[in-house]
């Protein structure tokens, strides 16, 4: 058992506290024919994914990690490498290599944006930018099951964690479905106000997919023109087969990922 050096922890981005954390510790098995670097990089995300290297901690230098953890100072660098170029760390001049962020891996599942990240420990944060009723289109008349024109309540939202954009949401509903407070749509999720009011979640019908990022997108996500985005569409069902939301949301790849389960059919 190798012990991590102790971690100084600060706010997101540099100048970092030097305020002192529990030590870490990590086990390499020598014997094992996975590379040193690679179980060293799968355990150091790990760290980072359960919040145990928050955004803001310093990893110290190469030769202090190879020296504490008895490893190669070649070894250690090819572990960091391998996560700054998953975007998980970065190294800053005159401050050493720091954690950037978490990716957040989301099942997929029937569960809000919201509530996932929080039970990351995420502490996610949301940004209104519209709440108003519209026509619905051609589309979304045919995701809701009504007639094109109809009336729908528009919401777009911007969806934060650790004080960064992660998520764009845009979701249409049945009017008078619920009670859509902004300062509410602020504090909590989406489907926690429709199981509040009485709504069951039953099912939904989803699909993913990838694109490149608008200049508009980039804007609000923090992000260059081009970059990757993952999507995601989904019409929402309660207990008696009412679509009771579509939506249409956008996510940082280098921030999100979607996790699938795969079972060999009999």
């Amino acid at each position: 058992m190798s012990e991590f050096p102790e971690i100084e922890t600060g706010g997101y981005a540099p100048p970092v506290s030097k305020a002192e954390s529990a030590p870490l510790e990590f086990e390499v098995d020598r014997s094992s024919p996975v590379p040193l670097y690679y179980q060293l990089a799968q355990q150091l995300e790990g760290a980072i994914e359960h919040g145990r290297l928050a955004p803001g901690s310093l990893l110290g230098n190469e030769i202090e990690l190879a020296g504490r953890l008895g490893l190669s100072r070649p070894t250690v660098r090819q572990a960091i490498q391998s996560l700054v170029d998953k975007g998980l760390l970065v190294r800053r001049r005159g401050v050493g290599t720091q954690v950037v962020h978490s990716q957040v891996k989301r099942p997929l599942e029937l569960s809000s944006l919201f509530d996932d990240l929080q039970a990351a420990g995420q502490s996610p944060a949301t940004q209104v930018l519209r709440n108003e009723t519209e026509p619905a289109t051609a589309q979304v008349a045919a995701a809701l099951g009504i007639a094109e024109g109809s009336d729908v309540v528009v919401l777009q939202r911007l969806r934060f964690t650790h004080g960064e954009p992660m998520a764009h949401m845009c979701n249409y509903l049945p009017p008078g479905l619920i009670p859509l407070d902004n300062a509410k749509l602020e504090s909590t999720g989406l489907y926690r106000m429709m199981r509040a009011a009485g709504i069951t979640l039953h099912s939904a019908r989803q699909s993913v997919g990838a694109r490149c990022a608008t200049e508009a997108e980039g804007e609000l996500l923090a992000e260059e023109p081009g970059a990757a985005l993952l999507t995601m569409s989904r019409t929402t069902y309660d207990d008696t087969g009412r679509a009771v939301e579509y939506g249409t949301h956008i996510y940082r790849a280098s921030r999100y990922a979607f996790e699938f389960q795969l079972l060999v059919r009999a």
